[in-house]
């Protein structure tokens, strides 16, 4: 599942409006609102309009977050990855 490819919803598809610790997104498509919590919403904001999979991902967020590109992050991005495209969020590219 780690080399699978995920496009994010187009950004004007969502409306996402952080609740303290929640994030509630609302996607027009669906009339859908979801609620999570981090890194969700840091992973949507990371894929922005490219295609990527849990690798990709991964140096995004360490790029974004200042943080090692440890390969350890990999298996976990690639479950919210899947967690996000069974919500509908994001779809397989």
């Amino acid at each position: 599942m780690a080399d699978r490819t995920y496009r994010a919803a187009p950004a004007d598809a969502l409306r996402v409006e952080p609740l303290g610790e929640l994030t509630a997104i609302f996607d027009r498509r669906s009339m859908q609102t979801h609620l999570v919590v981090s890194p969700m919403p840091e992973i949507l904001g990371a894929m922005g309009a490219d295609a990527c999979n849990a690798a990709d991902l991964a140096t995004r967020l360490a790029a974004a977050f200042d943080l090692d590109g440890d390969d350890d992050v990999q298996p976990i991005l690639a479950e919210r990855l899947g967690e996000l495209a069974a919500m509908g969020l994001v779809e397989r590219a």
